[in-house]
């Protein structure tokens, strides 16, 4: 059976972020469902071109798919600075501002995007929206007290430019998700964020908060694949691709 058409466009926009790779390089790995086609796709060309690669996983499961894949993985701290990390996101602007973890993995995912020289997000033409917050708003909170830390981002929430305020605690069957660094999710459904620099500000400075999924002027591209396999890609400052960058 044939990828269906979601697919389609999710391995389009991995493939072409291959592009991107060179040999010797740093490499942060996302978590999703996109980076999962792209981290696959690295392993085949690695394996196939004999690809000296050293990997930084954003998530457990990356991990093993990455070390699966014949891919050597070690950890940020051991990697050092990155040379580019290729990600998913659940939403895009035309900024090129971002809502993550819908996986569950922001933390570690902003972590290594922001050790990186660039981030380029991968991403079917679904994720692209004209303001962030129809996808509910990841922030992740410590253990401690977590229902005092989501009573405080409710009130936080309506002194925001938001079009909603309902929190709900992310959930793993019977049981709150956990986080691979042991702290719980509170899922924000905003429905549309007026001011992502200002509510992340916001939300960040709240005790018991340790980091939101608005990952605000960290995105240096976005290549977004499209279901009858072809992609676009998207700078802000929209200059012209460098001629080594896809050959």
């Amino acid at each position: 059976m044939g990828l269906d058409r979601s697919e389609i466009a999710k391995r389009a926009a991995a493939k072409a972020a291959l592009d991107l790779v060179r040999d010797g390089m740093r490499l942060g790995l996302g978590t999703g469902s996109t980076a999962k086609w792209f981290v696959d796709l690295l392993g085949e060309r690695a394996r196939a071109e004999g690809l000296d690669l050293t990997c930084v996983a954003t998530s457990l499961r990356t991990a093993r798919q990455a070390e699966s894949a014949g891919l050597k993985v070690v950890t940020l701290d051991e990697a050092g600075w990155l040379d580019l990390t290729v990600d998913g996101a659940d939403e895009f602007d035309p900024d090129l501002n971002l809502i993550k973890g819908g996986g569950g993995a922001l933390l570690q995912e902003k972590i290594v995007a922001t050790a990186s020289d660039r981030m380029v997000v991968i991403a079917d033409q679904s994720k692209q929206v004209e303001h962030l917050g129809a996808f509910p708003l990841p922030v992740e909170i410590v253990t401690f007290g977590w229902e005092t830390t989501k009573a405080i981002v409710e009130e936080t929430l309506e002194d925001m430019d938001v079009a909603g305020t309902l929190t709900t605690l992310r959930m793993d069957g019977d049981e709150p998700f956990v986080t691979d660094c042991g702290n719980f999710i509170i899922d924000c459904r905003l429905k549309r964020i007026g001011d992502a620099d200002e509510l992340a500000a916001q939300l960040n400075a709240i005790p018991g908060v340790v980091e939101t999924g608005l990952f605000i002027d960290i995105c240096d591209r976005v290549i977004v694949g499209y279901e009858d396999g072809g992609v676009e890609v998207l700078e802000i400052d929209d200059e012209e691709e460098d001629e080594d960058d896809f050959v």
